[in-house]
């Protein structure tokens, strides 16, 4: 489907009055583009600047606003544990959600071949444009107005993080929930594909031949970590339902006697 944004390959600034009241920053419009722009649709309109170095800005200046509230939020854990925090919330899977949250797949401008593969709803791109759209705020505004997007979007995924504890390490995790329902092995299959220097990992996990999560990733470990939270959640659901189900049918009196008398 061709939206109004989508069709637009002129001056499109304002369509983006929606995406820049999401953002809750005065952002110059022609950087805000820039972020905006997916190397595909820059390549088919004539060798645009695409959003690959705003990506990079961001990336760095997200990591450094959730490490410095994971140290100062954490004083008492140590650098491993730390890192396990920062990549639970700086991982594809939270930045593509985040970004959904923006509706910024509407936003970003694609080429035709990517617009007609889903490009729109690809965790990656996403990820990679919500990225792009923070190092554009902090080339436009400064660390500050950075810093509070960064807080508005991403302090609710940190609070999360905090209470994750073992499941910090979801192979480990779904290893041990799976051990304990007598399910077997996990046993994980990863799948690459784009440029080299830009690949994306989708993994699934399968525990008795059956597939119960799959994830996706820049690297092939974010990909399994993904998978295996997906899967886990998946059997802790179902086995939470079975015993819900037990419990009722334990507390249910049955058809009444007297009724069957009757």
């Amino acid at each position: 489907m061709v939206t109004e944004y989508e069709d637009t390959t002129g001056d499109c600034r304002s369509t983006l009055e929606g995406l820049r009241e999401a953002l809750g920053a005065a952002l110059d419009p022609a950087l805000l583009e820039r972020a905006l722009t997916h190397r595909s649709y820059a390549y088919e309109n004539g060798g645009l600047p695409t959003n690959e170095r705003l990506e990079f800005l961001g990336d760095s200046v997200l990591g450094l606003v959730v490490t410095d509230t994971l140290f100062h939020d954490h004083p008492d854990l140590p650098e491993g544990q730390l890192a396990k925090l920062r990549a639970a919330v700086v991982n594809m899977r939270a930045l593509a959600n985040v970004a959904r949250s923006l509706d910024l797949g509407y936003y970003v401008r694609l080429g035709r071949g990517e617009e007609g593969t889903g490009g729109r709803d690809k965790s990656s791109i996403l990820a990679d444009t919500l990225e792009a759209v923070i190092g554009a705020v902090y080339l436009d505004r400064g660390l500050e107005e950075a810093g509070r997007l960064v807080h508005r979007l991403f302090d609710p995924v940190i609070a999360r993080s905090a209470h994750l504890g073992a499941g910090l390490d979801w192979k480990t995790s779904l290893q041990e929930l799976t051990a304990a329902e007598l399910l077997g092995v996990p046993e994980y299959h990863v799948a690459e594909s784009g440029p080299d220097h830009q690949k994306t990992f989708r993994a699934t996990v399968r525990v008795g031949g059956q597939v119960f999560g799959s994830g996706e990733g820049r690297s092939k470990k974010e990909a399994e970590q993904q998978a295996a939270e997906a899967a886990w959640t998946t059997i802790r659901e179902r086995s939470t339902r079975a015993v819900e189900a037990v419990a009722d049918a334990a507390t249910d009196p049955g058809p009444d006697e007297d009724a069957e008398l009757e």
